[in-house]
């Protein structure tokens, strides 16, 4: 039986043997609750605002910024009701192809009739039009949020932060980014991006599921998001997941001591996987800018519609191979992705996307290429 080859990483990531190591004791014998004054509490709270610091190093931030949570969901939520309830914006300016954590959020606020919301055009290519950013943010007074993810789950496309945050600054908007695609991906520098808040969960890069980070920066105050106890410095009430923010500090670690060579390697992969279904499968195409300001962990590849490519995930499941047709936390959903039909409304093409990681090798995207020929030809 051919082993499984798992292409999905954008998806989740498998968790890297030293994260785990690094969580074994606090599975373990350090099981202290953290708000506790005794030894076994005391080291578990060592250990949290040990990785809070080595977080906010790498990123770049300063400590006080830094707020575990239970992920990106989590934290994009919290982002965007706070600037709402909290710093007072009126209006949303978003995107049609952020993750349904953003889009349902902001959908949520504007039934309740908080904010009025306006979506950005895209580029043809799936990018966001800076110029009309720049027109809706100089068209009123409200005080606006902005949330623009750094780049996007399904097409890759990646965002300028810091040409969007000169945007924001120039019209006084709040601005908010799920990076959850990027954080430990890329050298994010937060105490020279113009951003109030971003999001990142640690299962995207070898980390555990169900640990997350909020980024608010220092320059603006919040509310606290779950009330109830005096945790994460008052913001975030309930006893904390301890292994999972270790595992988090621990993955970042990792993936930022290794960055350049692992993101070399698997630019490598997606160049290669591009050639090699270019060279056999007829009629291949990609979506959004994947060869251009792209993540290197994503490829979206858009095939013929065909009585055999619409049950192509089925087919390659079937065959021990993991990929995704969009967002994963849709993948059960009878629609189609919104992202595609938001850039390619008039497309009547599959797509199928294929996400990488360091474990992946050459010889699992040889072993992919010829299963895709065997049902799309």
């Amino acid at each position: 039986m051919q082993r499984r080859i798992y292409f999905d990483n954008a998806a989740t990531t498998a968790l890297a043997p030293e994260v785990l190591d690094a969580m074994m004791p606090f599975l373990t014998e350090k099981y202290g609750n953290p708000s506790s004054i005794y030894s076994y509490g005391r080291e578990c709270k060592l250990a949290i605002e040990k990785a809070r610091k080595s977080v906010a190093q790498i990123l770049n931030a300063s400590p006080s910024g830094i707020f575990f949570t239970s992920g990106g969901t989590e934290s994009s939520n919290a982002a965007i009701t706070a600037s709402v309830w909290d710093l007072g914006c009126k209006r949303i300016i978003t995107s049609p192809i952020e993750h349904h954590a953003v889009l349902h959020t902001v959908e949520y606020l504007h039934r309740r009739g908080e904010v009025q919301v306006q979506f950005v055009r895209l580029l043809p290519n799936g990018h966001v039009d800076l110029g009309s950013l720049e027109m809706l943010l100089s068209s009123q007074k409200e005080k606006t949020l902005v949330t623009l993810m750094h780049a996007n789950n399904e097409i890759g496309n990646l965002l300028d932060l810091n040409a969007v945050g000169a945007i924001c600054e120039k019209y006084d908007a709040i601005f908010h980014s799920d990076t959850v695609q990027t954080v430990a991906h890329y050298d994010i520098d937060l105490k020279n991006t113009p951003v109030h808040f971003i999001a990142a969960s640690a299962h995207k890069f070898h980390g555990p599921k169900g640990t997350g980070i909020l980024y608010i920066n220092d320059a603006i105050k919040t509310e606290p998001f779950i009330h109830g106890g005096g945790q994460e410095r008052n913001m975030r009430a309930g006893t904390e997941n301890v292994y999972g923010i270790v595992g988090f500090a621990k993955a970042l670690e990792i993936a930022a001591a290794k960055r350049l060579e692992e993101s070399e390697y698997i630019q490598s992969l997606k160049r290669y996987m591009t050639e090699q279904l270019r060279n056999n499968l007829k009629d291949v195409g990609f979506n959004g800018d994947y060869a251009g300001e792209s993540l290197y962990t994503v490829l979206n590849v858009s095939l013929p519609k065909t009585e055999k490519s619409e049950m192509l995930l089925f087919n390659l499941d079937i065959n021990n191979i993991c990929a995704s047709g969009g967002s994963a936390c849709s993948s059960g959903a009878i629609h189609g992705s919104h992202v595609l039909q938001a850039v390619y409304p008039q497309s009547d093409r599959t797509a199928v996307r294929f996400s990488f990681s360091r474990f992946n090798t050459r010889e699992e995207v040889d072993i992919v290429v010829e299963t895709l020929k065997e049902f799309v030809g």
